[in-house]
């Protein structure tokens, strides 16, 4: 018998934790408990009588290609379809610049195994989405965050950031931003900062890997066009899309998909037939009846006007719990499904945690969206999946939780 497995892992695991915001979700059994911390996009806005209908014309017509393996790159089906739905967004692309994943996170995946070695920089917000932390984790990478503004990136960051690594031989492998109500701040990159990111990334060489799984939810203001986008009014080849049907369509199907050069996308290609091989026929077929036959602009439009009356109450109730001299502050976003909090120094969230699932509320603590050096006085807050009733009370809870903690910070 083996005693000691551990031992015998690789290098790269031994040190991996995994995603510790799905941990975090053990804790949330208790069905009394409002929970904020997903990012779960609500059971109402999905199309069920759609897909049922889908489900069987796909199920009776092609009974025999969904139980059979299918294309590793993508059913031609879907690849026509995401053409088609990018080409709306300004973006041009042809099925050798697409290639289907099993879920944005695979993308990511993906893109980390083609890119990084142990050792290698990979330059973020601080914060920035947890799973492309922990994605990107398996590899080893150093992260080198700059603090995100207002407007989004702080691109003079990045470049201070680049000149130290360039001084020591080093250059960060991609840049990795979600420009569009990003996850976990809310906060959109303006169109200036998108046009000098895309400068810099010329500049030094260094791709920008542009995650997108929100931008169609924007309920306030004006569209700013995609980094990919403005980079192919240039003649493109700098940026790699991620890309998943997950919030607009629904998480269950496991299905988005990546952008890029096509000399990327074939390299991709090699890793996913060494990886899951394919992506389940009859999952895509659905994403591509979604696309083609599920009217996807009037429900993208009833998604839009469902999410921005959650987010106004959550706002509205967030106001009057939270006054000023209480010294939390949160963003507010014009679109997706977080807002970030920030309270008092003195408070750890990774310990208010545990304090807010007494008071039958749950986030999640700010520290899991650093690559490094965490502000540990920070939380996420996903406002799209609880009613709008349970956001009122997830509020409060959340501000008497906090208030109590104000009172006993030693306990």
């Amino acid at each position: 018998m083996i005693q000691n497995w551990e031992s015998r892992f690789s290098e790269n695991i031994k040190v991996y934790g995994g995603y510790s915001i799905g941990k975090l979700f053990d804790l949330l059994k208790d069905p009394e408990i409002i929970s904020l911390a997903g990012g779960l996009p609500s059971p109402d806005m999905f199309l069920k009588h759609e897909m049922r209908l889908a489900s069987g014309q796909i199920l009776e017509n092609n009974l025999e290609k969904v139980m059979q393996y299918t294309a590793i790159k993508g059913e031609k089906a879907l690849l026509d379809a995401i053409v088609e739905f990018l080409a709306k967004d300004n973006i041009r692309v042809t099925h050798e610049n697409i290639i289907v994943t099993s879920s944005g996170q695979h993308g990511l995946d993906l893109v980390g195994r083609l890119f990084l070695d142990p050792g290698d920089t990979v330059l973020i917000d601080r914060p920035t989405f947890a799973g492309a932390i922990v994605a990107f984790q398996m590899q080893r990478p150093e992260f080198v965050g700059v603090d995100i503004e207002k407007d989004g990136s702080n691109v003079e960051g990045f470049r201070t950031k680049i000149e130290a690594l360039e001084k020591d031989g080093r250059k960060p492998k991609f840049i990795y931003v979600v420009p569009d109500f990003q996850n976990p701040t809310g906060i959109t990159m303006s169109l200036k900062k998108r046009i000098a990111l895309l400068d810099l990334s010329r500049e030094y060489g260094i791709p920008i890997l542009e995650d997108s799984p929100y931008r169609d939810f924007r309920y306030y203001g004006e569209t700013i066009p995609s980094i990919y986008s403005l980079d192919q009014e240039r003649g493109g080849g700098h940026v790699i899309g991620l890309y998943t049907f997950s919030k607009l369509f629904c998480p269950g199907l496991r299905v988005g998909f990546n952008i890029a050069p096509a000399d990327v996308i074939k390299k991709i290609t090699n890793i996913k037939e060494g990886n899951v091989l394919n992506t389940p026929k009859y999952n895509q077929d659905m994403c591509a009846a979604f696309l083609t036959e599920m009217k996807v602009e009037n429900h993208i439009e009833k998604c839009r006007n469902y999410y921005r009356e959650k987010l106004e109450v959550f706002l509205k109730t967030m106001e009057e719990c939270f006054p000023e001299e209480m010294g939390v502050t949160w963003t507010r976003p014009e679109g997706g499904l977080f807002l970030w909090v920030t309270v008092p120094e003195e408070i750890n969230t990774h310990e208010l945690f545990y304090d807010a699932i007494k008071y039958k509320v749950a986030f999640v603590p700010g520290d899991v969206f650093f690559g490094e050096n965490p502000k540990v006085n920070t939380m996420r807050i996903n406002f799209s999946f609880s009613s709008k009733e349970q956001l009122t009370e997830a509020a409060k809870r959340l501000a008497s939780c906090i208030r109590n903690r104000l009172k006993s910070p030693s306990e």
